[in-house]
């Protein structure tokens, strides 16, 4: 990622927490929970790895090519995912972005700034501080049920998960 490095590296620390968070999720007892906290912590790592500053790391050139296929992959299994729940939509297109970004980043290495397809990049912005300004109103607290809670089922973390990277998402584009 270009940019201060300090910024990279704030990313990096956040996409990687989220990550380690969706881990945890994967344990929860719901099987949509854990195939969707899944699918989050492949975006959450690989947002970290994708974020670590240019300056203090510059991935081979094989790294490209190999995000594009993971993330095309996961694009995929979210498109065959979203028969059955729309937010399966939003993973195709955060998988999406990421593969855009892989192919951006791999045909301008060093390249700083400006380096994307202005409209794909803008409505990939529109989109993604959409999906943030939304999230965050979903963090209004709601009464809770009785019972106790696992760290895997709280809803309220998983949203914020979900708005950390999406923030995240939008820093990344914002340097492209």
């Amino acid at each position: 990622m270009h940019g201060p490095a300090s910024s990279g590296w704030l990313l990096v620390t956040i996409c990687a927490a989220t990550g380690a968070y969706c881990l945890l999720r994967m344990r929860s007892g719901v099987e949509e929970q854990r195939r969707a906290a899944g699918g989050e912590a492949l975006m959450g790592f690989g947002m970290a790895a994708m974020a670590v500053p240019a300056a203090m790391f510059t991935p081979p050139s094989w790294a490209w090519p190999l995000y594009t296929a993971v993330f095309g992959g996961a694009a995929l299994r979210a498109l065959w995912a979203a028969r059955t729940s729309t937010h399966h939509l939003h993973h195709l297109v955060g998988a999406g972005a990421m593969v855009y970004m892989a192919v951006v980043m791999a045909a301008s290495p060093g390249h700083h700034g400006g380096a994307g397809v202005p409209v794909v990049t803008g409505t990939l912005l529109l989109y993604f501080a959409g999906y943030v300004l939304v999230s965050g109103v979903r963090l209004i607290p709601v009464t809770a049920g009785g019972g106790t809670v696992g760290w895997g089922d709280r809803p309220e973390l998983a949203r914020a998960c979900r708005l950390s990277m999406g923030i995240a998402m939008v820093a990344m584009l914002l340097t492209l």
